[in-house]
């Protein structure tokens, strides 16, 4: 999995002069930080560049012809059914439909009805589909993730140099310590992707 910005497009947001490169291990570790965080919020990851399998149960993650998938999936390489006999199926990319039809990430697929192959087992249903391709939201960041992750890993880059990493309130004299918290605009930023039926409270 590649990263979603580089120490360059984080310096460059910084005002950093490029040419120096004594934080640049400290930055890509922010980077990968923000990337997890982004991720733990979303319930999403927004970069895949190498094709894998996962396997299906038959029944279960079926309805009919329609196949459900556990992730989010970029692009498909190959769906094969009867997965787990000795000569598998593989269902050709003009006997089913992407769920949704035009546009990615796509959450499932639905064969055909003038299609011959069926969602099948040989011995065991757990075993009977498998689907290779590149799963995660996109292949590469959508321009607006890439800023929110230049962006929080420049927010924690810069909590190095603070003096004060909360604020304090003192009600009635009593005295409550207030996380400061992420960004907002990070959060407005990262909204619109959160998985569906996904309740989030993580970046604070």
């Amino acid at each position: 999995m590649a990263a979603y910005a580089t120490s360059t497009d984080v310096k460059q947001y910084l005002g950093i002069n490029s040419t120096l490169t004594g934080d640049d291990t400290l930055i890509t570790a922010l980077i990968l930080r923000a990337q997890t965080a982004i991720e733990t919020h979303t319930h999403r990851t927004f970069s895949s560049t190498g094709v894998t399998t996962r396997r299906f149960t038959v029944g279960m993650d079926t309805d009919g012809s329609t196949l459900w998938f556990d992730e989010d999936l970029a692009s498909v390489s190959t769906v094969k059914t009867n997965a787990d006999s000795t000569a598998p199926t593989t269902v050709a990319s003009t006997e089913y439909v992407t769920l949704p039809r035009n546009e990615t990430p796509y959450y499932g697929i639905r064969l055909r009805s003038d299609a011959s192959p069926e969602w099948d087992y040989a011995d065991a249903p757990e075993m009977g589909i498998t689907v290779a391709g590149k799963w995660g939201y996109s292949t590469t960041p959508p321009a607006d993730i890439k800023h929110a992750c230049v962006r929080l890993a420049s927010y924690y880059y810069q909590q190095k140099d603070a003096q004060v990493f909360d604020v304090t309130a003192m009600p009635d004299a009593g005295v409550i310590t207030v996380p400061v918290g992420i960004p907002a605009d990070v959060k407005m930023i990262l909204q619109p992707y959160v998985k569906a039926g996904i309740s989030v409270a993580v970046l604070g």
